[in-house]
């Protein structure tokens, strides 16, 4: 067929026609949505073996085994695993030799959104298939939120992406990153956002999900993606539900020891506030696309390499498109309601204040600020030093613009900006530019400007160019 885009339709009838593939439909929550498309174009009998939808939270039990959550990754794995299994066990001796077997999966729930910041659908999608005959099985896995107001749009869109995504895992596994590019075609980003995925299995060998996380992010499918300190890519409200969540962002190339000092001092300010009530935070990282530039584009070798050091910490890793603060505070708060502490540089600081960073919000800085704090986030703000003057600037002498001087101490006065007291003063003389220069002349003095296990990581894996302008001396 044609290399221009194909609508949804077409891509569905291209997949009934290919003889080579064939498998089964199983989708629980938002009606058979995807298996319709393949009715409706016509030819279905090249391609659908079975579909099936158990509605009945018994049925569904019986069928897949029990399960805590119905519309969840654990679920959707017991979909395509059984179901997978029981193509083989049933066709692979008949038509075996001559196809590739599939198995399509989802597990959705749609919901009727009246008004902006209701609770939207969302839903997990997947596919298992074979990329030759009698080939071992590779699987692809995503989840979506749903963002349109009326559950038959939703329904509608679920439709189409579940399309998209068989259509690119036959035609597309060998280029991960244009198949992420091809799972919203039909669609726009106001009406479904895909916020996880994950690859796995012989055809994605060598396939890294941290960057799959940064293309959903890069390619803007999502605002954020997240994964844990192994690789795991995961949705945020299977790590923050419920929980007081306590982020530092940063460029993190790589993470300093002040740096570090600011995570440490902060967070044990963070769990004593009363609010938490002995609650134990998830301590995370976070960086934006702008902090992932390098000379205007994102150096994907660049970004493992700081993923790599920050693993060597084992706290999760958020990636967003939020240059400011209150937008991230929102996200956060959408995924739990509990405290938000944030701990931040003087610097930092400033641009919080800067009201040449909101002329877009119709409020303005007063916007901002409301949204930051209104869900009881929470600053802590870490000293800054002059090395030229010595002089040390915290919160208290702070410049603020004087219009600003009485809303910043109200800020202050109200504890919703804390000062970082307990430091360490030796870390304040540590600038990342000194740090970047040891790493690339392969300076083992670096050891005491970096934490520890993100000094051997750099060394081992030869990270962020060390010892590139090493210059070899002659014997």
């Amino acid at each position: 067929m044609s290399k221009e885009k194909l609508n949804t339709g077409q891509k569905a009838l291209q997949i009934n026609l290919d003889a080579k593939k064939y498998g089964t439909f199983a989708e629980i929550g938002a009606g058979q949505e995807v298996a319709r498309w393949f009715f409706h174009v016509g030819k279905a009998s090249g391609t659908v073996a079975k579909t099936i939808s158990a509605y009945d939270m018994a049925v569904s039990d019986a069928i897949y085994g029990t399960a805590e959550r119905y519309v969840s990754r654990k679920r959707l794995q017991a979909m395509l695993d059984l179901e997978f299994d029981l193509i083989l066990k049933r066709l692979d001796k008949t038509r075996g030799d001559k196809c590739t077997f599939f198995a399509f999966a989802d597990t959705v729930t749609t919901k009727q959104v009246t008004k902006p910041g209701q609770e939207e659908g969302h839903g997990w999608l997947g596919v298992k298939f074979q990329v030759h005959p009698h080939g071992e099985p590779s699987t692809i896995i995503i989840h979506v939120r749903m963002l349109d107001w009326e559950t038959p749009r939703q329904q509608e869109a679920v439709g189409v992406i579940g399309v998209n995504l068989i259509h690119a895992a036959f035609y597309q596994f060998t280029d991960p990153a244009a198949l992420i590019g091809s799972l919203l075609d039909g669609l726009t980003t106001q009406r479904v956002e895909v916020d996880m995925i994950k690859f796995s299995g012989p055809a994605f060998t060598g396939v890294d999900n941290r960057l799959m996380a940064l293309q959903l992010v890069e390619q803007w499918l999502t605002e954020a993606a997240m994964f844990t300190a192994n690789g795991e890519t995961i949705i945020p409200s299977e790590l923050l539900y419920k929980k007081p969540v306590f982020l530092e962002r940063g460029s993190f190339r790589p993470l300093t020891n002040p740096m570090l000092d600011m995570l440490d001092r902060g967070h044990e300010m963070f769990v004593k506030e009363p609010v938490l009530q002995g609650e134990t935070p998830v301590v995370m990282f976070e960086m934006t696309l702008r902090q992932l530039q390098v000379n205007d584009a994102i150096d994907h070798r660049d970004f493992l390499d700081r993923v790599d050091t920050l693993g060597a910490l084992g706290k999760p890793v958020l990636i967003s498109n939020f240059l400011r603060y209150h937008r991230l505070v929102s996200y956060l708060s959408r995924q739990t309601q509990k405290p938000i502490g944030l701990p931040i540089g003087l610097v930092r600081l400033r641009d919080v204040f800067d009201e040449k960073f909101y002329t877009d919000l119709a409020g303005g800085l007063m916007e901002s600020l409301g949204q930051l704090f209104k869900n009881g986030a929470k600053l802590y703000v870490y000293p800054s030093l002059d090395r030229k003057t010595g002089k040390l600037t915290t919160i208290e002498n702070m410049e603020v613009a004087p219009h600003l001087r009485h809303l910043y101490a109200h800020l202050v006065e109200n504890k919703f900006i804390e000062n970082i007291t307990n430091y360490n003063p030796d870390t304040l003389k540590i600038y990342s530019g000194e740090v970047l220069a040891k790493i690339h002349s392969a300076d083992e003095s670096l050891s005491k400007l970096i934490p520890p296990a993100i000094f051997e990581v750099i060394k081992a894996k030869k990270l962020f160019g060390w010892g590139q302008d090493k210059v070899a001396v002659p014997a």
